[in-house]
């Protein structure tokens, strides 16, 4: 018999859990979850990927330590790799996705949610995680030939670097309807910069970015680059700059 589902609890025990190395517990929370009837795909979004975003909060305000963030991690992308084969199988789209993310285990943990959940929804999905240089990237880009290349959970310090992709990618013009995602990092933290960074969609979670991803063309939202966001972005390049020295 399933039981009501209190996601406030399942939270605060799974981080509990989480914090201190415990991945026993965190699967035996998980697997509670499961029988109560919470599906895969809730795990993913309403357990995992809140829980992924405030370790990261946490760390980056220094109310957790780096082991901690490692652990905490690590932990979870055990628990996505056991949910994976549990997600839903919709009918192939005829649509590719390439995925790279940041080299840190949280920002590949990110960028694995993210392909799982394209692949779930019929995407041929590539996840290059966050070893390949930019080289590697347009080299793939050009033999592959993804409808989306999505960049996730790059920090202030990456920014320049990602424009200077962004920048050659459109320079080449190889790949005129590759759309550029951005998600995650500095991009969820300075509001504008994906658009003046020069990408085409920014999505705030995995779900957003496959709904984003299939949205007729007539429905994108189209990135502006006003006056008012030339400005955030410069605030947010501050940042950018801050970050790079700490």
């Amino acid at each position: 018999m399933k039981t009501s589902i209190n996601k406030e609890a399942i939270l605060e025990h799974y981080m509990r859990a989480l914090l201190v190395g415990d991945r026993n517990q965190c699967r035996a929370v998980i697997e509670e979850t499961l029988h109560s009837g919470m599906t895969a795909h809730q795990v993913y979004m309403d357990i995992i990927w809140p829980i992924m975003v405030d370790i990261d909060k946490l760390y980056r305000e220094d109310k957790i330590d780096s082991a901690q963030e490692a652990f905490a991690s690590r932990i979870n992308r055990t628990i996505v790799n056991q949910l994976q084969n549990k997600l839903p199988h919709r009918p192939a789209k005829n649509k590719k996705v390439a995925i790279v993310t940041e080299s840190s285990e949280q920002a590949e943990l990110g960028g694995q949610i993210i392909n799982d959940l394209f692949e779930s929804d019929g995407w041929d999905t590539r996840f290059l995680g966050g070893t390949v240089n930019h080289d590697d990237i347009m080299a793939f880009v050009h033999s592959y030939a993804p409808d989306i290349l999505l960049l996730y959970g790059f920090n202030g310090k990456d920014a320049p670097a990602i424009r200077n992709l962004i920048d050659t990618i459109r320079g080449v013009n190889a790949f005129p309807e590759m759309k550029i995602m951005l998600s995650g990092g500095i991009f969820s933290r300075a509001q504008g910069l994906w658009e003046e960074i020069g990408a085409d969609l920014y999505a705030e979670t995995a779900s957003e970015a496959v709904m984003m991803a299939q949205l007729p063309p007539d429905r994108v939202p189209k990135p502006e680059r006003t006056i008012k966001q030339r400005y955030q972005s410069n605030t947010a390049e501050t940042e950018i700059m801050e970050i790079s020295m700490s």
